[in-house]
């Protein structure tokens, strides 16, 4: 989609670092991480958010799942516990609108959310 960031990053037209691509999926370091392990799991179509979820497309929420799990082991948080988080619309926080999954750890982050 044209001027998403997420879509942009995925086409190479604006660098990242990247932890792991497939056809379907990229996960990329967040440039603002607010733990020591901070990646953004990203479907390559564009879909907006959860909510446009359906059964074409449901699959994709269990590759996220999957590579959040692998991503998790393969940086040594698995064992102690991560966050897995997508935000569904603006007064959700969601700034990009385009599906994404925060993989946050290394760090206790206590029961809290906000």
């Amino acid at each position: 989609m044209d001027g998403c960031v997420f879509c942009k990053i995925i086409k190479k037209e604006l660098p990242s670092i990247v932890y792991y691509e497939d056809d379907k999926l990229i996960a990329i370091k967040d440039i603002n991480p607010v733990t020591p392990v901070h990646i953004l799991i990203i479907p390559k179509e564009h879909i907006i958010n959860v909510k446009d979820i359906n059964e074409s497309n449901a699959q994709i929420l269990i590759d996220i799942h999957r590579i959040a799990n692998k991503l998790a082991k393969d940086l040594g948080i698995a064992e102690k516990g991560y966050r897995l988080i997508t935000n569904c619309g603006k007064e959700a926080g969601q700034t990009v609108f385009h599906l994404h999954y925060h993989l946050l750890g290394g760090v206790d982050m206590g029961e809290k959310l906000l």
